[in-house]
């Protein structure tokens, strides 16, 4: 029976930016279904101070609709989207980014919903939070700094992370270019940032949300290392794979590589799509 690739997105996305990989699934037969977590996609907030011309102002103290939404609230709507998935037959979970530590929450919770779990350039904690992650060696090269350049407000006050993403300043789209998709076109680059939502929710879970070895690792398992992302490095991705790996000896990762920066694979999908489709022949 063919499976259901069930496709999380990261920070700032939403299930639009899959749609030319679902395209690419879909002519070699295979089903999808792209989630938005709580707070995405026509659930963002998208103030009239994002608008232009920018009120820079107002968007710093404009309220957004994710404040408040936890990490509990996204593995329980993902749990929810994989078990109407299951009534049609083997599930694959598909996690991107930060996409993936909700895809850990829910297979730490209910890994008989799952039937394999992939992880392309994904967050996957096992040793440590994911916020400490950003401390080590593997992190030293991502320029935070110019990412940050680009924040609103103060996330304490708003209750959530807010980017200006519709940023007309030099320095923080060659920034976000660096870090996202620094082997696409400038046009590429612009098209895939304004699918981007500005705001994203605070909560990264705890430490009971890492990798669990009597759940998670039960599940067949990939990894999909992305060779040219400077956002999570291709040593941060070797490292959750190791992390991984130790956590369950007996349940290792299946490693698979793209020539790919963080967004090029969603840019140009076919790769991407060749693969996930070797993964569906049980």
């Amino acid at each position: 029976m063919q499976p259901t690739f069930v496709l999380v997105h990261g920070a700032f996305g939403n299930s639009f930016s899959f749609a030319p990989l679902q395209a690419e699934l879909g002519l070699l037969g295979h089903r999808s279904v792209a989630v938005d977590l709580p707070g995405h996609g026509f659930a963002a907030t998208y103030p009239r101070a994002y608008q232009a011309p920018q009120d820079l102002e107002g968007l710093a103290t404009t309220p957004g609709a994710i404040k408040g939404v936890t990490f509990a609230d996204s593995v329980a709507h993902l749990i929810g989207t994989l078990e109407r998935a299951k009534r049609n037959g083997p599930v694959i979970l598909v996690s991107h980014s930060r996409g993936g530590m909700a895809a850990t929450g829910a297979a730490n919770r209910r890994p008989d919903l799952i039937d394999r779990i992939v992880y392309v350039s994904a967050w996957c904690p096992v040793d440590l939070e994911v916020g400490a992650y950003y401390a080590e060696p593997e992190m030293a090269t991502v320029d935070t700094t110019g990412l940050a350049s680009a924040m609103v407000g103060d996330p304490a006050r708003l209750g959530l992370m807010r980017s200006n993403f519709r940023t007309a300043d030099p320095a923080a789209l060659a920034a976000f270019k660096a870090a996202f998709l620094a082997d696409g076109t400038d046009d590429e680059f612009m098209a895939f940032l304004n699918t981007f939502q500005p705001d994203e929710s605070l909560d990264i879970g705890t430490p009971g949300d890492r990798a669990q070895a009597d759940t998670w690792g039960r599940i067949p398992k990939t990894y999909i290392r992305l060779t040219e992302d400077t956002s999570i490095t291709p040593a941060m991705q070797d490292r959750m794979i190791r992390e991984g790996d130790a956590l369950t000896p007996e349940n290792p990762y299946d490693v698979r590589t793209l020539t790919s920066s963080h967004l090029k694979w969603l840019v140009d999908p076919a790769p991407a799509a060749r693969i996930l489709g070797e993964l569906a022949e049980f």
